[in-house]
């Protein structure tokens, strides 16, 4: 049912021309959460699909495959959908209290949906060149978020961030045209096929050319340089959208390239990216560990957690895969969550510097709860989401006797703690430094609506993970199938009966 796999394209694309008409007026707003609700029934209604029936694919204008334009969605694309439709909602509706009027005439919520029908572009593609596409619309929206104000930190953060992505789309166009070159395809589907009869030694090549180009867009070591330069600088609701999605974009498509068609020398590829893996978790986490400013050390967390979903990427286990699908999902929600509260933070206590803020425990406990929840889960705390996805992947690497890498996990996750707690500390258990007036009374009813009820579904959505992790994990695990085994995936694409 190739609507389904539209839907979730032509919503987003539709709310942003719709939001652009009404720029400058509140409607804009409104438009801008109902397009993101409905694009939350598609997504659902595609994962329902996609999960009864089997892969789903469509071939836009007519045209078969591998020749025309492909769209594609199995377990992990579909679920990835939906958490960007979740994600979507909760910042468009935060976004309420946290953007201005004068961003909107600028054209927020236009830029914002177009971006997020560019996330689910990538997601959803069944080609390398219209992955290729789908990323140029996201770093062109994601540039105009990121300048939106026009600070000279935004403009300095902005050029980073276009500069080092520009970089790597010049890698992955060189590395298309010589996989082009050697299969005569650029159909996923059928690459998985044709990459059979090429060269050893020159698929290698042109897989380092992929891993650098998504690996710099996954922001993992050494290439994550451009990420704590950039996030810290737009308006709170663009860097939750970005701390949540972008980068995950990054891991996804090295989850679909190295499954489906990099998996040819897998004591090589892929143990470049078990390396990967763990100097992207140790650095990461030790750039957070040096940060005083919240939205700093969340930013260098973001690159210590993509070290995780490259272990699972790098072991190539079924339960490698299971906790790299179940991290993807729980990382996208906490991390987006913990965002959304430094903006909260910041309303409340006027900074996100620790130095400089102060007593919101006492002033603000809601807050202070709906903080500990997603700071404790990306530290790995039991009973919740964060938990179980280090546990899985813990599990696997000692399973094939990875004993440095789970290691490193079980280090980085105790240093994440310290970040953790250093915010904590400051941010609310410590008084205000100047005495300032911390508690929500200072906001009104609207703007605490605004801010706290995102905050606290995507809390809620942590602890349902959690505390039941067992539907989760079945998914994942049916996800993680279908990546070690694509034969599905492929015979959905090329109309093939199995």
């Amino acid at each position: 049912m190739s609507w389904l796999l539209v839907a979730p394209l032509m919503l987003p694309f539709a709310t942003a021309i719709a939001a652009y008409l009404a720029k400058g007026r509140a409607a804009g707003r409104w438009i801008s959460i109902a397009g993101s609700a409905l694009l939350l029934v598609a997504a659902t209604l595609l994962l329902v699909e996609v999960n009864t029936q089997g892969v789903v694919a469509g071939q836009m204008g007519g045209w078969g495959a591998p020749f025309g334009i492909t769209l594609v969605a199995d377990r992990l694309s579909a679920v990835m959908v939906l958490i960007t439709a979740i994600i979507a909602l909760a910042v468009s509706v935060y976004a309420l209290a946290d953007i201005d009027t004068r961003l909107e005439q600028l054209g927020y919520h236009a830029i914002f949906n177009v971006l997020i029908a560019g996330v689910i572009g990538a997601f959803v593609t069944g080609d390398l060149f219209n992955l290729y596409v789908w990323f140029e619309v996201m770093l062109i929206a994601s540039f105009g978020l990121l300048v939106l104000g026009g600070s000279p930190e935004q403009i300095d953060g902005g050029v980073k961030y276009v500069a080092l992505n520009l970089i790597a789309t010049v890698l992955f166009l060189a590395g298309v045209g010589l996989l082009y070159g050697a299969t005569g395809t650029l159909n996923m589907a059928d690459l998985s096929r044709a990459v059979e009869g090429v060269d050893p030694g020159l698929l290698s090549v042109i897989a380092m050319m992929f891993l650098l180009a998504f690996g710099m867009k996954a922001a993992v070591f050494p290439l994550f340089f451009w990420l704590p330069a950039a996030y810290h600088t737009p308006a709170f609701s663009v860097s939750a959208v970005f701390a949540g999605l972008l980068t995950k974009v990054g891991v996804y498509a090295l989850i679909r390239c190295f499954t489906l068609i990099f998996d040819h020398d897998i004591g090589y590829t892929h143990q470049i990216l078990l390396w990967v893996a763990g100097l992207t978790m140790i650095t990461g986490v030790l750039g957070a560990a040096a940060q005083s400013d919240i939205r700093k050390i969340l930013s260098f967390h973001i690159v210590s957690q993509i070290g995780y979903m490259v272990m699972g990427l790098a072991l190539m286990t079924p339960l490698a895969l299971v906790g790299t699908v179940f991290y993807l999902v729980h990382h996208i929600v906490v991390k987006a969550n913990l965002f959304l509260i430094a903006g909260a933070v910041q309303r409340l206590a006027g900074s996100t510097e620790l130095s400089r803020i102060g007593g919101l425990y006492k002033s603000a406990p809601l807050l202070a709860l709906l903080f500990i929840i997603p700071a404790f889960s990306l530290a790995g705390f039991p009973p919740l989401s964060g938990f179980w996805a280090k546990f899985l992947l813990v599990k696997a690497a000692i399973g094939v006797e990875g004993w440095v890498i789970a290691g490193v996990a079980l280090v980085v996750g105790l240093l994440t703690i310290y970040s953790m707690t250093k915010i904590w500390a400051a941010a609310f258990w410590s008084p205000h430094p100047e005495g300032r007036d911390t508690s929500l009374s200072q906001l009104s009813a609207s703007d605490r609506r605004g801010l706290l009820l995102p905050i606290a579904g995507l809390a809620v959505i942590t602890m349902v993970i959690g505390m039941a992790p067992d539907p989760f994990a079945r998914f994942a695990e049916a996800a993680a199938a279908d990546l070690l085994d694509p034969a599905a995936y492929v015979s959905a694409v090329l109309g093939e009966e199995q």
